[in-house]
């Protein structure tokens, strides 16, 4: 009887030992996390989608919290209202954001550009990308197979069965998710003028030639953009038109492209 109590009382000393071990430990070692993080993330809409350059939602509320605001950062899936109230919290104001599209630098469609072999392996744009130019033949031009739609967090982007092609819809929240997943960078964010937005809807870098050869609205770098342009916002490399941050979507430019190339959004 003496030798139970006697391993009993050995093993609370022992028990509370360690107890006392884990609390001094505890204490000393403690990190402490400022409680607005969990407000502002209460506030983020909880998608984890990456699009302010944050691993998650979480992550972004400790980098405002550490710099004392959004420091030019800001939340795309939840727009204005969430980043006013973020900045509120945080005893400032948002600063004011350009509002933007995404948007799809190829119109390589079933009808532009006709199939000449069928690509029948694994449904990934960034493998078929590593083992064929398309079926099309266009090296630069979209595969199809919806890596984009796959990542998109928002039902925002679907391959329109007739043209072969990714579609964004009005649910897409500018998280970037896409942009990152095409593996030729046709997917980009562009900003939108009280006008619209004009783009080269082509990244084929061919001399115009071997260019239509594979798509007939492909740009074919003719210089007309250029000319007709009074404000500078386009330019001409590698037989290529970019369209720049000085463009007011005139749209001069894309009613002279005799290939139809520049797009316009809203169509006028």
């Amino acid at each position: 009887m003496d030798l139970i109590i006697l391993s009993v009382g050995i093993l609370a000393a022992i028990g509370a030992g360690l107890a006392l071990i884990l609390y001094f430990v505890s204490r000393k070692f403690k990190v402490y996390e400022d409680p607005k993080i969990d407000e502002i993330a209460a506030l983020l809409p909880g998608a984890n989608c990456g699009g302010c350059g944050f691993a998650g939602c979480r992550n972004f509320a400790e980098f405002i919290v550490k710099n004392g605001g959004l420091n030019g950062k800001m939340c795309p899936p939840g727009g204005a209202a969430t980043n006013d109230a973020i900045a509120a919290l945080m005893g400032g104001e948002a600063q004011a954001t350009v509002p933007t599209k995404i948007v799809l630098c190829c119109n390589g469609t079933c009808e532009n550009a006709p199939s000449k072999i069928k690509y029948d392996s694994i449904a990934s744009c960034a493998y078929a990308n590593m083992v064929t130019a398309s079926e099309c033949g266009c090296s630069y031009g979209c595969l199809g197979c919806g890596d984009c739609v796959k990542v998109c967090g928002f039902d925002a982007i679907a391959i329109d069965v007739a043209t072969g092609m990714p579609q964004i819809s009005d649910k897409c929240v500018q998280c970037g998710a896409c942009i990152t997943a095409c593996p030729r960078n046709l997917l980009t964010k562009v900003p939108q003028t009280e006008q619209g937005i004009v783009w080269v809807a082509c990244k084929n870098k061919e001399k115009g030639v071997e260019a239509k050869k594979n798509c007939t609205v492909a740009c074919i770098g003719c210089m007309k953009c250029v000319k007709s342009c009074q404000y500078e916002a386009v330019t001409v490399a590698d037989s290529l038109a970019t369209i720049n941050e000085k463009c007011i979507a005139c749209k001069t430019c894309a009613e002279g492209c005799p290939t139809k190339a520049i797009h316009i959004y809203p169509i006028a």
